[in-house]
């Protein structure tokens, strides 16, 4: 019988981007957009839209529903996705904070 090893585990830093290997200031975008991207997917999701019938709410294409849909995050900047969450009705806030600096 063969004995197995522990997988390695390492924490998070709360950003899986930073995780993968980007840089700092190029993590903290790519977070922002995925978490708007998520907020409209579960919109969408929730309101059962056709990619069609959310094109046209959305004032995009439905090829770029489809984008959105799959998580194409480098594909949407902020500013688009926020227009698009408030075409939907949805407010957002962004808070910024201070974290404590990793020497």
């Amino acid at each position: 019988m063969t004995q197995k090893t522990k997988p390695r585990v390492t924490r998070s830093s709360g950003n899986v981007f930073r995780d993968l290997g980007f840089p700092p200031d190029k993590a903290e975008h790519l977070l922002v957009r995925a978490d708007l991207m998520i907020r409209l997917e579960k919109e969408l999701g929730s309101r059962g839209l056709k990619q069609a019938q959310a094109a046209k709410l959305l004032g995009i294409s439905q090829p770029r529903v489809s984008d959105l849909l799959r998580g194409r995050v480098e594909l949407f900047s902020s500013d688009a996705l926020i227009d698009m969450l408030a075409r939907l009705g949805i407010k957002v806030r962004l808070v910024a904070s201070t974290r404590a600096r990793v020497a």
